[in-house]
C-alpha cells in the first residue's frame, strides 16, 4: 500500500466511528438538549429587551438557568420510576426521553404564549417550567447516550453530543429570531418545538440501551429513600473515590474563571462589533468544532487518562494566551489565534473530560451519578467566578488575573497525574466505562 492510501486509509478509520448508529443518535440526542437552554438564555433576553423590560428584571431571568444546576436532586426518579403505560411499548429509557421530549415542547409554547409586555407573571412561569423541563430532559438523555454508547464509543460519542448541543442552541436562537422577524415572538417558540423530537425520534431507531438496567419497583418508603442514597454509596465506596470528587471539583476552576469576563476584555482593548463578531464569534466557533472531533480522535488514539491529561494541560495554556492578548493590546492576528486556541483546546477538553465523568457512572445509577458529577464540575468554577472574578481584575489588571487562572488550573492537571501513578482511575471507573454491551464480548 503506497503513502497515499495509508493516509485515506487512516483518514477512513479516523471518521468511521461518527458514523455509527450510537454517535449519531447522540448526535441528534445533543440537539434536543441545546435547544431548551438556548430559548432560556439570549433568546428571551432579546424578546424581553424589545419588550422595554428594564435590565435589572432581564438579568433575573438567568436564575431561570439555575435549575440546570440542581438537576442532580430529582435525577433518581428517572432512575427508578417506570412511566405507566410508556414504559411497556418503549422501554424505560425512551418513555421517559418522549415524556420529557413532549414537556419540554408543552414549556417552549407556555413561554411563547407568554406577553411580556402585558405583566412578566407569565413570563416567569414559562421560563420556570421551561428550565425544570430542560433540565429534566438533560437527564434522561446524559443517561440515554451513556448507556447506548459501548465503553469504547464514549469520547466520540461525547463530541458528537457536543456537536448536537451547538446546532440545537444554533437553530433554536435562529428560527425563533428569524420567525420572529416576520411574524411574532411567540409563532418563532412555537416553530423550535420540533427541535424537541430529534432524540426521541431518533431514540426509536437506536432502541433501547442494551447496557440500560431495568430498576427494581418500589416497594416502600426505605427502597424509595434508597434510590437517593445507594448512588451516593456506590459512588464512595470505590478506592481513591475522595480524590477523584476532589479533582472534579477543582479541574475546571481556572477554564470557568478565564472565560466569564472575555467580551469585557475585548471591549476594553478597543475591538469593534465586528471585529469580535468574526474574531470571537466565527473563529471560536469553527475552531471548537474542530476541537470536539480532534478530542474524539484522541479519546480513541491515546486513551482516556492520556487523552484527559493532554487536554487538562492545553486548556490551563490556553489562558495564558489571554494574558498575551491582554499585553499585546488591539491585535487581529493575536485575536484570532487566542480564540482560536482556546476554543481548540476547550472542543478537546469538552469530549475527554465528559467522557471520564461518564466513564465514572455505575449503570445501575447512571441518571443520578452524571447528574451529581457534572453538576460538581461545574459550581466551584461557577461560584468563585461569580464572587471573586470582577474583584481580581480590577485589583490586578487582565494579565495577572489570566495568569492566576492558569495557576489555578495546575492543581487539576497535578491530581489526575497523581491519580494516574496510583492507579486510581482504573479503580474509581465505574460499569459504565468497562461493562460492553450483552452481546459484546467483554475486552
Amino acid at each position: 500500500m503506497g503513502q497515499g492510501e495509508h493516509d485515506k486509509a487512516s483518514w477512513r478509520n479516523a471518521v468511521r466511528p461518527y458514523f455509527e448508529k450510537a454517535p449519531l443518535t447522540a448526535l441528534f440526542l445533543g440537539i434536543s438538549s441545546g435547544f431548551p437552554f438556548a430559548l432560556l438564555a439570549a433568546t428571551l433576553t432579546n424578546r424581553l429587551a424589545e419588550a422595554g423590560i428594564e435590565k435589572k428584571s432581564i438579568s433575573a431571568f438567568a436564575l431561570a438557568l439555575l435549575v440546570y444546576s440542581f438537576k442532580w436532586i430529582w435525577a433518581p426518579l428517572v432512575d427508578r420510576l417506570r412511566l405507566p403505560f410508556l414504559a411497556g411499548a418503549l422501554g424505560h429509557r425512551r418513555s421517559w426521553l418522549w415524556f420529557c421530549g413532549c414537556g419540554a415542547a408543552a414549556a417552549v409554547a407556555v413561554l411563547g404564549a407568554a406577553d411580556p409586555s402585558t405583566g412578566l407573571r407569565a413570563v416567569i412561569i414559562g421560563a420556570l417550567l421551561l428550565g425544570f423541563a430542560g433540565a429534566t430532559f438533560d437527564i434522561v438523555i446524559d443517561a440515554y447516550r451513556i448507556e447506548l454508547l459501548r465503553p469504547d464509543q464514549l469520547g466520540v460519542g461525547s463530541g458528537m453530543s457536543q456537536y448536537g448541543w451547538r446546532l440545537g442552541a444554533f437553530f433554536a436562537a435562529s428560527i425563533a429570531l428569524a420567525v420572529a422577524s416576520i411574524s411574532s415572538w411567540s409563532l418563532g417558540y412555537v416553530a423550535c418545538i420540533p427541535l424537541a423530537f430529534a432524540g426521541p425520534i431518533a431514540s426509536l431507531f437506536a432502541g433501547e440501551p442494551a447496557r440500560h438496567r431495568e430498576p427494581k419497583p418500589l416497594k416502600s418508603v426505605r427502597e424509595a429513600l434508597s434510590a437517593f442514597t445507594s448512588p451516593l454509596v456506590d459512588f464512595f465506596q470505590r478506592r481513591g473515590a475522595l480524590v477523584v470528587l476532589l479533582f472534579v471539583l477543582v479541574h475546571k476552576i481556572g477554564d470557568t474563571m478565564a472565560n466569564l469576563m472575555i467580551r469585557d476584555l475585548l471591549v476594553g482593548l478597543g475591538f469593534t462589533k465586528p471585529e469580535i463578531l468574526w474574531g470571537d464569534v466565527w473563529v471560536g466557533f469553527f475552531a471548537l468544532l474542530a476541537g470536539i472531533f480532534v478530542g474524539g480522535m484522541l479519546y480513541a488514539r491515546l486513551g482516556m487518562k492520556r487523552s484527559v491529561l493532554l487536554s487538562l494541560v492545553l486548556m490551563a495554556v490556553s489562558n495564558i494566551s489571554f494574558a498575551a492578548l491582554a499585553a499585546a493590546g488591539h491585535s487581529m492576528p493575536m485575536l484570532a489565534w487566542t480564540i482560536g486556541f482556546e476554543n481548540f483546546a476547550s472542543g478537546i477538553g469538552g469530549v475527554t473530560v465528559v467522557a471520564y465523568l461518564s466513564a465514572l457512572c455505575n449503570l445501575s445509577f447512571t441518571a443520578t451519578q452524571f447528574a451529581l458529577l457534572s453538576a460538581a464540575a461545574a459550581i466551584v468554577g461557577r461560584f468563585l467566578t461569580g464572587t471573586s472574578a470582577g474583584v481580581l481584575i480590577e485589583r490586578f489588571g487582565y494579565v495577572d488575573f489570566y495568569l492566576l487562572t492558569t495557576a489555578l488550573a495546575v492543581p487539576g492537571i497535578v491530581l489526575f497525574w497523581l491519580m494516574m501513578r496510583a492507579g486510581l482511575i482504573e479503580a474509581s471507573v465505574g460499569s459504565a466505562g468497562t461493562q460492553p454491551p450483552p452481546d459484546q464480548p467483554a475486552a
